[in-house]
């Protein structure tokens, strides 16, 4: 021991590691190396790498490639990894070396750590070795991808939950507004008019379309090349390792999980996190477009289309007051946008990817929890703070349905597009209604026209 260090070896040679890390030699060198973001992996990152390596400990101490006491002092360990109890020793930027065996070896060296004072051992002095008994039949490069995999089905659960809650409240909003008639808008321009209970029934019908990408790209995540080691030969592993392992985290998550089919190819290639990754994109996208409808819908008070009114969340401006902006819903814009960006990183990783690995999985799997943190957190508070207290300006609604030239696409049958069109064309230049100006025509009988006009022809 040196002052506040202890001096621990690894192959490369000495390494001052402060005196109360439970990591070691190797992370204590990631982090020199990697003071890039002063970001770390997120809780179920570091719960994930415990589960994986609880489930090999059990599993290389029924197959007897470790000693029983190794074997149930390093799942003790990974207990207190699990249980968030050793979270601030997991200190390697995300922007490490390629593959994550920095973050791998953090957990390796933590965990062997807390399984060497259960022993009786002090930290550094390996009574539970980090490579040789934590990390027995493994490699970063199966573990990672499982680790990777875990997290990101586990989050994704809270994320098709709070989708679920959103199309919910949209479906309230459309059975609410049923009865509210309005003009309908396409390229921003009259179109013909609908109810703005059938518009937020769009957009409710939109959110449960994409919680249904997201739980298909789920059922891909499921599988897991555990057991792969290296290269995908399973080298180092004893046979019947592989199939134990992924049944004992699926008894540890709940989750259906399985062995990957190809071992090669789940090392090779992260498209399960690529496929997750572009549906929370495609996600994003629709929460954008919805988004905008939103404010484009609650512009005003007095010079927009106020055709709805947003739940007034904070004071809009620090110079013009009583302004009430759509706080909420530009928020949504915003992490939107991040996630985006996330995917596109996500895809450049992929295809980054060489031979037997892709050593880009560190920022993949960062960029990806980020997704799923971010539109999780965003989509509940914008469920409860915006949708769920929507409410219409019904006589508004109304009046742009009155007032709105598409009507008079009603009126083809009966007149023709070009006479419809003329018509259409009045009504701009003078501002009198389509039905003021078609009576005055006299082309078309009184009661074709009150039928034309009615509610139930012009809103089937």
């Amino acid at each position: 021991m040196q002052g506040m260090c202890r001096v621990e070896r690894d192959s490369m040679g000495e390494v001052c590691v402060p005196a109360d890390a439970y990591w070691g030699a190797q992370t204590q060198r990631a982090v020199e190396n990697f003071p890039i973001s002063g970001v770390r992996f997120p809780r179920a990152f570091i719960r994930a790498m415990g589960l994986v390596k609880k489930a090999a400990a059990v599993a290389n101490g029924e197959l007897g490639a470790i000693p029983p006491h190794i074997a149930d002092a390093i799942v003790k360990g990974a207990e207190r990894v699990i249980a968030g109890e050793l979270d601030r020793h997991f200190v390697v930027d995300v922007y490490q070396a390629g593959a994550g065996t920095s973050s791998h070896m953090n957990a390796n060296e933590v965990i062997a750590n807390a399984a060497t004072e259960l022993l009786g051992g002090r930290r550094g002095a390996y009574i539970v070795h980090p490579n040789d008994h934590v990390n027995y039949g493994q490699s970063t490069n199966d573990v990672f991808p499982t680790v990777m995999r875990l997290s990101a089905l586990a989050e994704s659960v809270a994320l098709e939950d709070a989708l679920a809650a959103l199309a919910d409240a949209l479906d309230r909003n459309a059975a609410e507004f049923e009865s509210v008639v309005k003009a309908g808008r396409t390229h921003l321009k009259d179109a013909a008019p609908l109810t703005l209970g059938q518009e937020f029934s769009g957009y409710a019908a939109a959110i449960r379309k994409s919680r249904g990408r997201i739980a298909e790209a789920r059922g891909e995540l499921a599988e897991l090349g555990i057991g792969g080691s290296a290269v995908g030969t399973g080298l180092n592993t004893k046979p019947g390792f592989r199939e134990r392992v992924v049944v004992l985290l699926r008894d540890f998550t709940g989750l259906p999980l399985r062995p990957a089919p190809n071992l090669f190819e789940a090392m090779q290639s992260q498209s399960p996190i690529v496929s997750l990754s572009s549906a929370l994109r495609s996600l994003a996208l629709e929460l954008t477009r919805i988004a905008n409808d939103l404010r484009l819908l609650s512009s005003g008070p007095n010079t927009g289309l106020a055709e709805i009114v947003l739940p007034p969340v904070q004071p809009g401006s620090s110079i013009m007051p009583g302004k009430v902006n759509p706080s909420m819903a530009e928020m949504l814009n915003m992490v939107c946008f991040a996630v985006v960006g996330n995917d596109t990183t996500i895809a450049l990783a992929e295809q980054a990817g060489q031979l037997e690995l892709n050593v880009m999985m560190p920022v993949m799997c960062y960029k990806l929890l980020d997704s799923i943190t971010i539109q999780t957190s965003a989509i509940r508070a914008f469920t409860e703070r915006c949708v769920v207290g929507i409410a219409a300006d019904e006589a508004r609604c109304r009046s742009y349905f009155e007032r709105t030239v598409a009507v008079v696409t009603a009126l083809s049958p009966y007149i023709g597009y070009d006479k419809a069109a003329e018509i259409a064309k009045e009504s701009v230049k003078t501002g009198r209604s389509v039905r003021e100006l078609a009576e005055a025509s006299g082309m078309v009988a009184p009661d074709i026209l009150a039928k034309v006009f009615s509610r139930e022809n012009l809103i089937p």
